[in-house]
């Protein structure tokens, strides 16, 4: 029997369809910001579907109030799936592509980013689901991985931290060489760029969606500071250094291309993870979070930034305040599905 081999396409490749799940009031760090948080998830539902179908996944019975957050829209449709948090980036399934280019979905484990939240037991469920639900097939893997904490360039290269991929409240039975063996295998990869930490303060323990992404094969985002008195000024020079020195999977040098660090801010007492990276891909648009007031000078240049990478997509700018304050933004809250792809 012919062994089946799968690979992990690149996010701008063209979507089936996007994911978002809805938030769960219960599991909400600020719950008293409950209908804010809504508000910006409607905002990013009804951005997504002027380009593309999404489906919106519901807990049971959560479906009308739903409705009252985003517009009436054909490309709008509710999964009821009963799930514990609303991030579909780490709880949800990584979408794949096998030989003949069909669609699969990978189920990796999830412990809620090291044990921080609980329960997380339907979230671990999620994925599995909601591949049963679009009938795709799944392949299961035994160790714990989010979607937020790995990029790849659909050419064979993967970018990571060490900071979240080898915090031992994941895989601890896990080191450096093994992980990367199992992402190799599961994703068709051939090269894992390491870079050490991800954006200060970040609760996910350094995920690579806040602090750098590929925007084509060999160039790579960055998100840089350079304020000497920031944490994050160490952090993005030890980044560029490493990517200055790396290669990817056909032998290119890196190419960086900086897309500014947005203003200090924090919300009770707690710092909080501003990232223009943390934008989506959608077909033919980028859907771009952005913070205003002492932002907007650094708003604008993130959006001339992609403007001038992505001339043929439209950046459509979305609240990232009323998102970050649980902790994510909009890469976070969605997952995409791949189309079919053509061989």
């Amino acid at each position: 029997m012919k062994k089946v081999r799968y690979g992990m396409p690149a996010e701008w490749e063209i979507h089936d369809r996007s994911f978002v799940s809805w938030p769960v009031k219960d599991s909400m760090v600020w719950p008293e910001n409950y209908e804010e948080v809504c508000e910006g998830y409607g905002e990013v539902v009804d951005a997504i579907a002027s380009f593309e179908p999404v489906t919106v996944i519901v807990n049971p019975g959560d479906g009308k109030d739903v409705l009252d957050y985003v517009g009436a829209d054909d490309n709008i449709a509710l999964l009821e799936i009963e799930h514990d948090d609303a991030w579909v980036r780490d709880n949800g399934p990584t979408f794949i592509w096998n030989d003949e280019g069909e669609v699969a979905a990978v189920d990796w484990q999830f412990n809620a980013w090291g044990g921080k939240y609980s329960p997380w037991d339907l979230d671990n469920e999620l994925a599995a689901k909601v591949a049963d639900a679009y009938e795709v097939p799944v392949v299961n893997e035994p160790f714990i991985m989010e979607g937020g904490s790995i990029h790849v360039d659909g050419e064979g290269t993967l970018l990571t931290t060490e900071e979240c991929l080898l915090n031992r409240n994941r895989n601890p039975q896990m080191d450096r060489l093994s992980l990367e063996k199992a992402l190799k295998r599961r994703l068709n990869l051939d090269t894992v760029i390491w870079l050490k930490r991800g954006l200060f303060g970040d609760e996910t323990d350094g995920h690579v969606d806040n602090v750098a992404c590929f925007a084509k094969p060999g160039v790579v985002l960055l998100q840089t500071c350079h304020d000497e008195k920031d944490p994050n000024y160490e952090i993005t020079l030890e980044n560029l250094a490493i990517l200055g020195a790396a290669k990817d999977s056909r032998g290119r040098s890196i190419e960086v291309i900086e897309i500014p660090n947005p203003p200090y801010r924090e919300y009770n007492g707690k710092r909080l993870t501003l990232s223009y990276l943390n934008f989506y891909f959608v077909n033919d648009g980028i859907i771009l979070p952005v913070f205003g007031g002492d932002a907007s000078e650094t708003d604008a240049e993130a959006a001339a930034v992609l403007r001038r990478l992505f001339p043929e997509r439209r950046i459509v700018e979305v609240d990232g305040m009323k998102l970050i304050k649980e902790g994510g933004n909009v890469h976070c809250i969605t997952q995409q599905m791949p189309r079919r792809r053509t061989l």
